[in-house]
């Protein structure tokens, strides 16, 4: 896929910025409002080249939708069209996180206190519905239900960043085994000349090593270098997106002190209300615990590591994509996934936001509304804070 050299990197910024204006809904939404928009309307790149660039973003950790953002940013303007895509997308749902943490410790009246504990209840509906969903896809058979569950069940035993990130290894191992037997998925086709060469995907993957390695050492120098590793470290090791990164910004905010645990839930439920990437959550938790500057070095950390894993892929994927065991590996990775995301929903989430009879009755109906209804978060989200300044 060679960059469009008549491709501006203003067009694609005013692309994706309407994108990122009313792309609600989670990753998968976002990949058919791309698909809709850039494909079939603006005809940007074909179903084949797109359907490739999705495969790649599923395959790395990262924020997936933001990831074929940026590559089809790339693919249209160039690097310049990258970052004009990443910017577009990202920027609405950042600034709007990004205030809301910074006022939210200015609310004291009983009625917006009341609504942030009816979003603390949304988010056990919003993540309940993610798990479900899920689980379904992720985990289809005995085997990887059983990692999952035992995903669970480490992250939930092994507090903080350890038993997950271990989780996720052991995962990666066990689908060697435990996925043996399931048909590769489908390779046909080509993925056309790479977007980036072999010399700029190096360099990306040692700049992605480099930062992860480096900001442990620094993290002990000041608050913002300990937020943005913790970011970092989220960032890299969410395969997919979306919700998926709950578990790991807990770890690395409200256990490590940077953020309250209602503050915490508050931001989260807040975020569903948001179009463009859950991923701008991590603007929320930056300006909670450090202001503007937070916010700031938050988006960016959160976001690098998976952008620039993505960059030095682009160069290898097709023969990577080919090779049964990084499939088998993928599939035990997700399925461990899924069970962390599922540890998340019991702790934090369902302890801090179901606190009484009216409070799980009020998440029991956001699940059924958003999983049997498919009602759109946006309502459960306005319903939940007016329901909480109401009656909390």
């Amino acid at each position: 896929m060679h960059s469009d050299k008549g491709g501006r990197a203003a067009e694609v910024f005013l692309a994706f910025l309407r994108l990122g204006l009313t792309s609600f809904g989670g990753p998968v939404a976002h990949l058919g409002y791309f698909r809709a928009e850039l494909v079939e309307r603006r005809r940007w790149m074909d179903d084949r080249a797109y359907a490739d660039l999705v495969a790649l973003c599923q395959f790395l950790p990262g924020p997936a939708s933001s990831q074929v953002g940026f590559a089809m940013g790339l693919h249209r303007a160039g690097p310049s069209g990258a970052l004009a895509a990443w910017a577009g997308f990202t920027l609405p749902s950042a600034l709007l996180m990004a205030a809301f943490g910074l006022a939210a410790g200015q609310i004291a009246h009983p009625a917006a206190l009341g609504a942030l504990a009816g979003l603390k209840v949304v988010a056990v509906a919003i993540v309940a519905q993610a798990v479900w969903g899920m689980a379904a896809s992720l985990c289809p058979d005995r085997e990887r239900a059983s990692l999952a569950a035992a995903a669970a069940a480490l992250a939930v035993l092994v507090p903080e960043a350890p038993g997950q990130i271990g989780a996720i290894l052991l995962g990666a191992l066990a689908g060697l085994w435990i996925a043996r037997d399931t048909a590769p998925a489908a390779t046909d086709g080509g993925a056309g000349p790479p977007l980036l060469s072999r010399r700029a995907g190096i360099a990306c993957l040692a700049a992605c090593a480099m930062l992860l390695a480096i900001l442990p050492l620094l993290s002990g120098l000041s608050p913002l270098l300990a937020l943005a590793d913790g970011m970092a470290r989220a960032g890299a090791l969410v395969f997919g997106g979306g919700h998926v990164v709950l578990p790991l910004l807990e770890a690395e905010t409200v256990r490590a002190g940077l953020v309250t645990p209602d503050a915490f839930l508050a931001g989260y439920g807040a975020a569903q209300a948001m179009p463009g990437p859950l991923f701008t959550f991590a603007a929320h938790l930056g300006a909670v615990a450090a202001g503007p500057v937070g916010a700031a070095v938050a988006l960016v950390a959160i976001f690098a590591p998976g952008l620039l894993l993505l960059c030095g892929a682009l160069p290898f994927w097709d023969r990577l994509r080919r090779m049964p065991h990084a499939q088998r590996a993928m599939r035990g990775a997700n399925a461990a996934v899924v069970g962390l995301l599922g540890a998340a929903l019991w702790e934090p989430v369902f302890t801090a936001g179901v606190t009484g009879p009216l409070p799980f009755a009020m998440a029991l109906a956001g699940f059924v509304l958003l999983t049997q209804w498919r009602t759109p978060p946006l309502w459960i989200v306005l319903a939940g804070a007016g329901l909480g300044a109401a009656f909390f």
